[in-house]
C-alpha cells in the first residue's frame, strides 16, 4: 500500500520535472502492471514461454527513463479495467482503446499507438469480402470479447445494433477467438490492424484480412483515477515519440518480428 506522502512526493516530483523540461525520477518506485498476454504483437507468450511484445519493450524503456521498477501480473481482459479501477494494480496494458465510457472509471495515458479495425478471416474464405456481405449471411458468426472495441464494432458497425445477437460468439481471450476462427467455429474476428497483421504473418496463409478498415482507435495505458503515475509515464511517452523510440518499436514488432519463430 503506497502512503499518501509517497503519492504526493511522486506527483510533485513529476510536476517539477515536467515544468523544467526533464523527465521525472521516481527513485526506483515500483509500478505493478497487469496485462493479458494474449494480444500479439503488443503482448503475448512466445514459443519459449516468455512474455514479450511491443508493450513490454515500451514499459522497459519507460521504466529506465523515469527510474521506476516494473512488476507484472496477469489477468483476463474482462477483469482488467474493473481491477485497475479498484486500485488492485497500478496500471493496465493490453492494447486498450481510449474511450469516454472507460475514462469514467480509469485514467488513460496519452495515446502511444493508433490503429485501425480490420476483418480477420480464414485464408480460404470466399463467402464474404466486406462487412456488408458478412452481415447479409445469417449463417456467419463473429468472435469477440465482451466489452471490447471489436465487440462494439461487430454490434454497431457490422451487424444490427443488437448486443445480444447470437451471431456474436463470446470468448474470454482474443487468442481463443482467433483459434475458433482457425478451427471453423466462427467466420470472422475483428481486430486492430497491428494485431491482425501479426496473426496473418504467423499463419502461413491460414489467415488473411479482407474488406475496408472499419475505423480508427487510439491505444493508451490505464490507471486508477487520480494515479500519480500518469504524468511521469506521459512524459516518457512524449520523450520516446520525440526521439524515434516509438517508431523503432513499431519497426521491430510490426515489420521485423515474425510470430511463431
Amino acid at each position: 500500500m503506497k502512503t499518501m506522502f509517497a503519492a504526493a512526493s511522486a506527483a510533485l516530483l513529476a510536476t517539477t520535472a515536467l515544468a523544467d523540461g526533464h523527465l521525472p525520477d521516481l527513485g526506483g518506485q515500483e509500478i505493478v502492471v497487469v496485462t493479458e498476454n494474449a494480444y500479439p504483437p503488443l503482448q503475448f507468450i512466445d514459443g519459449d514461454g516468455n512474455a514479450v511484445g511491443w508493450e513490454y519493450d515500451a514499459m522497459a524503456e519507460i521504466a529506465e527513463r523515469i527510474n521506476a521498477t516494473i512488476t507484472y501480473e496477469n489477468i483476463s481482459w474482462d477483469a482488467m479495467i474493473p481491477a485497475v479501477s479498484e486500485g488492485q494494480f497500478d496500471m493496465g496494458m493490453t492494447g486498450i482503446t481510449i474511450r469516454d465510457d472507460r475514462a469514467e472509471i480509469v485514467d488513460f495515458s496519452d495515446t502511444y499507438m493508433t490503429s485501425e479495425m480490420v476483418m480477420l478471416v480464414r485464408g480460404d474464405e470466399d463467402r464474404f469480402d466486406d462487412a456488408a456481405s458478412f452481415a447479409a449471411d445469417d449463417d456467419l458468426l463473429v468472435a469477440a470479447q465482451p466489452g471490447t472495441t471489436p465487440f462494439y464494432v461487430a454490434v454497431y458497425d457490422v451487424l444490427d445494433a443488437d448486443e445480444a445477437n447470437p451471431r456474436i460468439q463470446l470468448f474470454e481471450t482474443f487468442g481463443a477467438g482467433v483459434q475458433a476462427l482457425r478451427n471453423g467455429d466462427v467466420d470472422l474476428v475483428l481486430t486492430d490492424g497491428t494485431a491482425g497483421n501479426g496473426y496473418v504473418e504467423a499463419s502461413g496463409g491460414a489467415l488473411k484480412i479482407v474488406g475496408e478498415k472499419l475505423g480508427t482507435e487510439d491505444f493508451g495505458f490505464i490507471f486508477p483515477k487520480g494515479s500519480e503515475f500518469v504524468a511521469p509515464i506521459n512524459a516518457a511517452i512524449a520523450d520516446m515519440q520525440a526521439d524515434g523510440t516509438i517508431d523503432a518499436l513499431n519497426t521491430r514488432w510490426f515489420l521485423e518480428y515474425k510470430l511463431g519463430e
